[in-house]
């Protein structure tokens, strides 16, 4: 099979969501923008697949279905070359998870940042299901993530709560400080703490972006796609799904969400709440920078009160 078609020349340049050249942009990834087009087309040739319609909501890759030359349908992820091993830590977790709470993977090469992955059915987004049925969707399908992996090279609780509070004091600044200084100061207050609490012994391999995105409709019921893949308390899934829904959060003491995840999962609440506040913060500030609106200012806002609530 070849790429060889009627598509216009610069199809792929077209086709490229705008989140994800600003993500690639704001990584530095210049070069990789310039020769997407070309590595599109050389993983089509070395992997015999055909590349067809661009997933329009990606936002960290350049996704896009693709078909074997058997007629298996499939996804092609090629993704933005960033620091911190991205590809490889989602080849390794997918290949530890073995098809268990993660979409299986295909064929990879993370020389080339690149991933072909089964297809599954539609997130749980698109499936618009209630609030409370996607929390408990999404504890389910991460509690099957979750296992030891001490081996894995995976980056730790540690090193992640680290890396967030540098992120978080660096883009706060860059970004004109789109959120209260009150509620930087409790962000890297609570990780300062996750990262203080952090147990090798009781770390776990988790998914690290548990939310509706991620969570694609399976045969068997559900499976989530672009894991970051972390060596840490599992909590820290948890503490994804409390940043996610702002408006839903504060419309009821936004606490109550961590103490029913708490009582779903048997996880510690003071956890999945730091967490939270962390994952909240870097998340909202992410947002402003690739311009997702009005996501990015509902995230913030929600921070803002809960530090005020809290300090």
């Amino acid at each position: 099979m070849t790429s060889t078609d009627n598509r216009p020349p610069r199809w792929v340049d077209e086709a490229l969501p705008a989140t994800v050249r600003a993500k690639a942009e704001a990584a530095g990834a210049h070069a990789w923008l310039r020769r997407l087009p070309e590595l599109v087309a050389d993983i089509e040739a070395d992997w015999a697949i055909r590349v067809g319609r661009v997933y329009t909501d990606a936002t960290e890759a350049f996704v896009a279905d693709a078909t074997m030359t058997d007629g298996t349908p499939a996804v092609l992820k090629l993704i933005v070359p960033r620091a911190g091993n991205a590809a490889a830590n989602e080849v390794t977790v997918l290949r530890l998870a073995g098809g268990d709470g993660c979409a299986r993977l295909l064929r990879h090469d993370v020389a080339q940042d690149a991933l072909l992955l089964e297809k599954l059915g539609p997130s749980l987004f698109e499936l618009g299901l209630p609030v409370t049925t996607r929390h408990e969707i999404l504890c389910d399908v991460a509690s099957q993530v979750w296992r030891p992996a001490p081996d894995a090279g995976l980056p730790t609780g540690a090193a992640k709560g680290a890396w967030l509070t540098t992120f978080i004091t660096g883009a706060w600044e860059r970004l004109d400080r789109p959120c209260a200084e009150r509620t930087v100061a409790h962000a890297l207050a609570c990780a300062e703490r996750r990262v203080a609490a952090h147990d090798d012994e009781r770390a776990v391999l988790v998914h690290g972006d548990v939310h509706e995105w991620n969570t694609l409709r399976a045969p068997d019921g559900f499976r989530l796609v672009d894991p970051d893949g972390l060596l840490v308390e599992a909590e820290y899934d948890l503490g994804v799904i409390m940043r996610e829904d702002p408006v839903e959060l504060m419309a009821a003491d936004p606490r109550d969400r961590s103490r029913w995840l708490a009582a779903r999962t048997g996880l510690d609440e003071t956890a999945i709440w730091e967490w939270g506040v962390v994952e909240r913060v870097s998340t909202g500030l992410v947002l402003v920078q690739v311009g997702l609106q009005p996501l990015a200012a509902q995230m913030l806002a929600a921070a803002d009160t809960i530090a005020a609530m809290h300090t």
